[in-house]
């Protein structure tokens, strides 16, 4: 995922808010990338879910 720096940005702060301690995730997130963890691929899906929601030109999403 090295090539798209906003489908990784977005999976790091996934992971990050979602797996904020070792006791949830037992590595960072470069090492998770690097080994393909489940908990780095669910990030990645989680990001693009993301994107793949977005908004008609001119119309705001609600916050929740």
């Amino acid at each position: 995922m090295e090539h798209d720096l906003r489908l990784r940005a977005a999976a790091r702060a996934v992971y990050d808010t979602v797996y904020p301690t070792d006791e949830l995730a037992p590595v960072g997130f470069e090492e998770a990338e690097k080994f393909g963890t489940i908990h780095y691929r669910r990030a990645v899906e989680a990001a693009r879910a993301c994107f793949m929601v977005r908004a008609d030109q001119g119309e705001q999403l609600p916050l929740i």
